[in-house]
C-alpha cells in the first residue's frame, strides 16, 4: 500500500525532530511555510500535523502554531500498538530484528498457557524475535498468532513487520490491545539471548485485537530491567457527564 503525502510529510518532520533539526520547545514552521516547503495543500499538512500530535511529538497552541514536545529518542511507548518496525522508522533507532523461532503449532507453548490461562486450545504460529539496538539485545518478543485469522506467516514478514503483512497482505484491521507489565524470572535460554546477569526481566504481556474484536495475537515481550523505562503519553479526552 502506497504511503499518502501526509504520511510522508509526518515521517519527515518526525525524523527532523528526532535529529534535533526541530528542537524541543521550539515551534515548527507555520502551516503556510510547511505547505510551501513540501509542495502540498494546507489540508495535507494539517493531516500530517494531526498524526504528529496524536503521537505526542508536537502540541498545537491556538494562535501560535505547533510546538515540539520533549520526548526521549529511545523510549518504547508500551501503551501503543505500533509494530517494532514502525517504531524503528519513526524513532530512528537503526535497530535490527533476528528471528529465533517461527513454527506452526497445534496449541500454545507452555509459557503462554501459564501467562494466559484463560485461553482455550487453538492452533497458531509461535514466533520468537530478538530486537537489537546499537548491536545490543534490547527486547525479546514472543508472539502467538491464532489460526484463523492468521493462516500464513512467512519468515520474511516476521523479519520485516508482521503488522504490515497482516494489514496490507491479509487485509485485516488491527485495532487495540490490553497490556500488563510485571517483573518476573525468565528461563536460562531467554536470559542468554538478552545477555542478562540476573534472571529477572520486565515482562509486557499483551492481548491484541482486530477492529471486529477478534483476538488474533498474544505477546510476551521481555525487557532488560536495567534498560527498561516506561514512558507513556496521554491526551485528555473530555467526557460529558
Amino acid at each position: 500500500m502506497a504511503e499518502s503525502k501526509s504520511d510522508i510529510i509526518a515521517q519527515d518532520i518526525a525524523a527532523k525532530i528526532q535529529h534535533h533539526q526541530f528542537k524541543a520547545g521550539e515551534f515548527l514552521p507555520s502551516e503556510s511555510q510547511l505547505t510551501t516547503l513540501y509542495g502540498s495543500s494546507r489540508e495535507t499538512v494539517r493531516k500530517a500535523l494531526n498524526q504528529l500530535t496524536a503521537l505526542g511529538l508536537i502540541q498545537k497552541i491556538r494562535g501560535k502554531g505547533s510546538i515540539v514536545l520533549n520526548l526521549e529518542k529511545y523510549s518504547f511507548p508500551i501503551s501503543g500498538i505500533s509494530s517494532f518496525a514502525e517504531l524503528n522508522k519513526s524513532l530512528g533507532m537503526h535497530a535490527q530484528t533476528k528471528v529465533i523461532t517461527l513454527k506452526k503449532m497445534a496449541d500454545m507453548p507452555e509459557l503462554f498457557k501459564e501467562k494466559f490461562p484463560e485461553q482455550k486450545k487453538q492452533a497458531g504460529f509461535y514466533l520468537e524475535r530478538l530486537r537489537m539496538v546499537n548491536d545490543e539485545p534490547a527486547v525479546l518478543d514472543c508472539d502467538y498468532l491464532f489460526t484463523p485469522p492468521i493462516n500464513d506467516l512467512p519468515k520474511e514478514a516476521a523479519e520485516r513487520s508482521i503488522y504490515d503483512y497482516i494489514e496490507n497482505e491479509l487485509k485485516l484491521d488491527i485495532s487495540y490491545a490490553t497490556k500488563v507489565i510485571t517483573v518476573e524470572k525468565i528461563n536460562n535460554d531467554f536470559q542468554k539471548l538478552l545477555q542478562l546477569d540476573d534472571s529477572l526481566a520486565v515482562l509486557v504481556a499483551s492481548h491484541n485485537f482486530l477492529s471486529d474484536t477478534t483476538l488474533f495475537q498474544l505477546t510476551l515481550s521481555f525487557h532488560n530491567p536495567q534498560k527498561f523505562k516506561f514512558t507513556d503519553f496521554a491526551r485528555r479526552q473530555k467526557i460529558k457527564l
